[in-house]
């Protein structure tokens, strides 16, 4: 009755969710990103008191899970600030946080073979990392153009009306693909690092659990933002279908 009573109050049209009640969807996913963020910061923490048995660095895992793959030519870097771990495709450089390049931790190896996995994924032409690498450029300049519809988007999302209604559905129709596309990357990416991990013997497999909750908490933020993303976009779309 209560989930009737909401459908109605904020609109059903046919097929079509309206414009308020999508934007009550968009509201819903805030709590869930928190949560998403909440589980993953939580997960690190956990996992980064957890020392590995072998003892490696995050910096000796990633560079043992690209050798084995062959690759030779990837520099490992260690830069500031908190899970700002990443590998930069047009550069080579796989970049470590200084907690998970020194540490030996279950998070700090899990997180540093992740990383790994996407310089296996370029070495291999992963389709999927292509496809995203391709549309990094238009994804940069569509977060340069968001800032200034953010305010007009939010406030006054059924007043907007024309090319300014159709760039903001053009952004969020750029970053909702993007955010699709990151989805089979990272989780690949998961993938690898996690057999490597074991098969090189870099962690035992009774301490994978550790690791897996590690990494599968920082996927549950990749699937949060595709799923904002997206709402957002339908939103924006009843908004234009009723402009």
């Amino acid at each position: 009755m209560h989930t009737i009573l909401l459908l109605a109050a904020f609109g059903l049209k046919g097929s079509f969710l309206s414009p308020g009640f999508l934007f009550l969807l968009v509201l819903l996913m805030l709590p869930l990103s928190l949560w998403a963020q909440f589980r993953v910061s939580s997960a690190y923490q956990k996992n980064a008191q957890i020392p590995s048995r072998r003892g490696l660095t995050g910096r000796a895992a990633a560079e043992a899970v690209m050798a084995r793959a062959g690759i030779l030519d990837v520099e490992i870097t260690e830069t500031e600030g908190h899970l700002t771990d990443h590998y930069d495709p047009l550069n080579k450089r796989l970049v470590l946080s200084a907690e998970n390049y020194r540490g030996t931790s279950l998070a700090a190896v899990g997180v540093a073979a992740h990383e790994a996995g996407h310089a296996i994924q370029h070495r291999v032409g992963y389709s999927m990392l292509q496809v995203r690498m391709a549309l990094v450029p238009t994804t940069n300049l569509v977060s340069r153009v968001l800032p200034f519809l953010m305010f007009a988007t939010f406030i006054f999302a059924r007043g907007l009306s024309g090319m300014m209604l159709d760039a903001a559905i053009l952004c969020y129709a750029v970053l909702t693909v993007f955010q699709l596309v990151t989805l089979p990357v990272e989780f690949d990416a998961t993938r690898r690092a996690k057999i490597q991990l074991v098969e090189l013997g870099i962690v035992d497999r009774d301490e994978m659990p550790g690791v897996n909750q590690t990494l599968d908490a920082a996927a549950l933020t990749y699937v949060a933002a595709f799923v904002s993303s997206l709402l957002y976009l339908l939103y924006l779309l009843s908004a234009r279908r009723d402009d």
